[in-house]
């Protein structure tokens, strides 16, 4: 317990202090390591940009008795270059083999009755683009005894990016998990979800590095999310399998997936 505890916290220091009152409950962090393997339709769809690519995460989070916070920080192709490609007619753009950085970080503090003030920011930056998404809102914060726990939440969404800024309607969410045993093995399924609606129509595509707008025809609503089985070995130990989906979202019309296989190693 005292080494997951500091663990938990030193690896979000910078990001949250909780007051010296605060009353810990819960904390967890982790390093992994990942593979996403786009499907050939979804690469296909995205014109060459999107490329299967490996990434290593620190993610972690704590309970306190005020509420709690999560957050990661992802480094993406961690040793590869800033290359670009030519999309066959002059231009250049900068695709999946180029290395970028993303993080998320999300707080609750606790209300009344299972509910809790939310906010939560990702931010994903590489060569020639940055997008920034806050959400501000509520979130209910749902456990059983069977195992399964669930955290819907829906807030204002305000993005930032290379190419606009503003109020870009709302969004919709959770996570949701569900631990159980298959004889002597632990596992656990999870999905997060996001659905952004209500979305300004000069967000809908993106600026490249030559400083041109590309509409994607994205629509007014996109989802974004994963669901995932973890197996969890002795000595700390998990693996993972997730499925990775979207619709009208990252920067891509229609609907896309892949697969990502995680090792995990929990503090």
């Amino acid at each position: 317990m005292m080494m997951k505890k500091i663990a938990t916290l030193a690896a979000f220091a910078v990001l949250l202090l909780p007051p010296a009152q605060a009353e810990y409950l819960y904390g967890f962090a982790d390093l992994n390591v990942n593979y996403l393997d786009w499907t050939t339709k979804t690469e296909r769809n995205s014109g060459g940009f999107k490329e299967d690519f490996y990434y290593i995460e620190l993610e972690g989070g704590a309970g306190f008795d005020w509420g709690d916070f999560y957050g990661f920080f992802d480094m993406e192709n961690t040793f590869a270059g800033n290359d670009s490609k030519s999309d066959g007619e002059g231009g250049r753009f900068y695709g999946n083999s180029t290395f970028r950085i993303a993080s998320k970080f999300s707080i609750g503090y606790n209300l009344v009755n299972n509910w809790q003030a939310y906010f939560q920011t990702y931010y994903a930056m590489g060569n020639g683009f940055y997008d920034s998404t806050n959400v501000f809102g509520v979130r209910y914060k749902l456990f059983t005894d069977s195992g399964f726990w669930m955290t819907p939440f829906l807030g204002l969404n305000y993005t930032r990016t290379d190419g606009w800024t503003g109020v870009n309607g709302g969004m919709l969410g959770w996570v949701f998990g569900y631990d159980f045993n298959a004889g002597s093995q632990k596992l656990s399924v999870t999905n997060w979800h996001e659905t952004e609606f209500g979305r300004d129509d000069n967000y809908l595509g993106f600026t490249d590095p030559d400083g041109n707008f590309i509409p994607t025809n994205s629509g007014e609503v996109g989802h974004n999310g994963a669901l995932a089985l973890w197996w969890h070995l002795p000595k700390n130990f998990s693996l993972g399998l997730q499925y990775r989906y979207f619709r009208n979202k990252l920067g891509q019309g229609g609907y896309g997936d892949a697969v990502i296989y995680t090792f995990k190693y929990n503090f």
